[in-house]
């Protein structure tokens, strides 16, 4: 096996023990307490983290959850010591806004984040099988794009302080974990008050940010460097995610093929699939999946860092405007959200080539 990962340019220890650690901590998280079939999801974190800051009403989904911030504050830790904290910025803020905040309108459509679709996947939840083609069609079609000329901009180096503003959110909002002040809501039923003891699910999340900040770690982008160059590298890593999920739902007993009953999720496959090919597609043209962009924020990637505000603001407004799935299956709101999601990242691929 190791003579086989030594044939594979890029690939390095990181990379493995990435794939590895997300793969067992992703599904023992679920033991410690996590919601079933959400070890992780940051699509659904920041829609919880969003109802505790009061930025939505839907009392079943507000929770501080730490594994948030614990990839970002990870991230910024190692890029520190590492030397990679090297604040940047391109011309389209706005862009990287509203890109984010698509990302999570397609998980919302879904009811989970690229992570949490791989993780129930494993679990053997038949569900996931349409919205993972959809998430592989929408990066091939931003890989076109990028095959076309699409570009947004040079990068620049950004002021130090625009590139620290969400490593600052987080440790604040670890604060406002420990110290509950009344302003800061916590569910009482439903996903939002289902969850592992703050210390393990901060300690897996900074352990993770860790290694992801080393790998560069992204679903997406595992996929995108595949079609773009042929580099497996990350895809290795992807793999040995899915392979140790899959070992671990087994000994833990989570594992359950089918496609009837499986915890949150519905049976509109069509729509998943849709919904999975436009948070690929915003993905590819934000340059990584949602989990990527809490890395790189924490990284001083300023464009990131907007990402992961319109991730945020999403993470509300799937909720007040109704937007968000649920067991029953899609809302009308949520299906136009996504086609509108679409026409604006097709339009963008268009519009933005050099």
């Amino acid at each position: 096996m190791s003579k086989l990962f030594k044939k594979i340019p890029g690939l390095n220890w990181s990379i493995i023990a990435t794939g590895v650690s997300f793969g067992i901590l992703g599904v023992m998280l679920v033991e410690f307490g996590n919601p079933k079939n959400t070890g992780v999801c940051v699509s659904c974190f920041l829609e919880s983290i969003a109802g505790s800051m009061g930025m939505h009403h839907n009392v079943r989904m507000m929770y501080l959850r730490p594994e948030i911030m614990g990839f970002v504050i990870g991230a910024f830790v190692l890029a520190k010591i590492n030397g990679d904290f090297r604040p940047t910025a391109s011309p389209a803020p706005m862009l990287n806004f509203v890109l984010g905040f698509f990302t999570i309108v397609g998980s919302a459509m879904f009811i989970g984040c690229p992570i949490k679709l791989l993780f129930r996947f494993s679990a053997g939840d038949l569900t996931a099988v349409a919205p993972i083609f959809g998430l592989v069609f929408g990066v091939w079609v931003g890989i076109t794009y990028m095959r076309k000329g699409f570009y947004l901009g040079d990068v620049a180096p950004s002021s130090p302080i625009g590139g620290i503003v969400v490593t600052i959110l987080a440790l604040l909002l670890v604060v406002f974990l420990l110290y509950k002040p009344s302003f800061i809501i916590f569910s009482e039923r439903g996903p939002g008050a289902v969850y592992a003891p703050w210390y393990i699910s901060l300690g897996v999340g900074l352990f993770i940010g860790v290694l992801a900040q080393r790998s560069r770690f992204c679903i997406v982008g595992s996929l995108r460097n595949m079609f773009l160059a042929g580099d497996a590298s990350l895809l290795v890593g992807l793999t040995l995610m899915i392979l140790f999920a899959f070992i671990a739902a087994l000994v833990t007993g989570q594992f359950h093929l089918g496609m009837y009953d499986q915890p949150g999720s519905h049976l509109a496959h069509g729509w998943s699939f849709l919904g999975m090919f436009l948070t690929g597609l915003a993905s590819v043209q934000l340059g990584g999946c949602p989990f990527r962009q809490l890395v790189l924020s924490g990284e001083g990637n300023v464009d990131a860092g907007v990402s992961v505000l319109g991730m945020l603001a999403a993470g509300a407004l799937v909720h007040n405007w109704a937007i968000a799935s649920s067991s029953a299956g899609p809302t009308p709101n949520g299906k136009i959200a996504v086609l509108v999601g679409m026409a604006f990242c097709i339009g963008v691929g268009l519009l933005n080539r050099d």
